[in-house]
C-alpha cells in the first residue's frame, strides 16, 4: 500500500484536521515508515508462537464489595449548590 497525497487529504477530512503542506509531507513520511515496519514484521515466521493474551502472569484478586464509610444523605446534600432534598441537582448537558 502506498501513502499518497489523496489518502492524506481523506484522512485529514475524516479527522477534521487542517494541515499545512509541511505537516502533510511529514505525516505521509511517518505513515509510510509505519507501513514499511508492518510489512517487515509480516515476514516473520510466527507459526509456533502462541497469541499473547495477558502481558504478565499476575492473577487478579477479586474481593466482595462492602459498603462502608457511608455519608448520611442530609450531610452530603448540605454542601450541594443545588439539591431537592433527595438528589443533587445538576445542569442538563445532553439534549435528546
Amino acid at each position: 500500500m502506498t501513502i499518497t497525497g489523496t489518502l492524506i487529504s481523506r484522512l485529514e477530512h475524516l479527522a477534521r484536521l487542517e494541515l499545512s503542506d509541511a505537516e502533510r509531507q511529514s505525516l505521509q513520511k511517518d505513515l509510510s515508515n509505519i507501513l514499511t515496519m508492518v510489512e517487515k514484521l509480516q515476514e516473520l515466521d510466527t507459526t509456533d508462537v502462541e497469541p499473547l493474551v495477558y502481558l504478565n502472569e499476575d492473577v487478579n484478586v477479586w474481593r466482595e464489595d462492602q459498603v462502608q464509610n457511608q455519608v448520611e444523605r442530609e450531610k452530603a446534600l448540605s454542601n450541594a449548590p443545588q439539591q431537592d432534598g433527595t438528589f443533587f441537582m445538576v445542569p442538563k448537558v445532553i439534549d435528546l
